[in-house]
């Protein structure tokens, strides 16, 4: 039996730098559809930047994940009921996949004029 990698790479009918397109995509939507809708407050904002990053560089072929969240949206209050839920315009972030020697930088930031946080493709070059 072939090694999980060859094994993997034999399911994909493209190339090599659309592979890593994919997984780019594939990065990013995981940390938007797993994460929108976590409670979040001030005193928790840093470890959940923290958890979407690290649960991002656990994925195949990441090199590197930064997440933030837009602190904008919080209110100073310290109370039982000063949290809110995360929403997909709070999110920035940035993961960097390589693949065989492609290196795909992919972002997910709020766009204001378009209203809706994209996920796009900022750079793809040879590592």
């Amino acid at each position: 039996m072939a090694d999980r990698e060859s094994l993997a790479n034999s399911r994909f009918s493209c190339t090599t730098r659309e592979r890593a397109v994919f997984e780019a995509g594939i990065k990013l939507a995981t940390a938007y559809h797993q994460f929108v809708g976590t409670p979040v407050n001030l005193d928790t904002v840093g470890k959940l930047e923290e958890a979407i990053s690290r649960s991002i560089e656990v994925q195949p072929y990441v090199k590197s994940a930064a997440v933030t969240i837009d602190r904008s949206f919080f209110s100073n209050g310290t109370d039982t009921y000063s949290y809110l839920s995360l929403t997909g315009d709070m999110i920035d972030a940035v993961v960097k996949i390589e693949l065989d020697g492609i290196l795909v930088t992919a972002e997910m930031r709020y766009d204001k004029e378009l209203d809706y946080p994209l996920m796009f493709i900022s750079d793809i070059a040879e590592a």
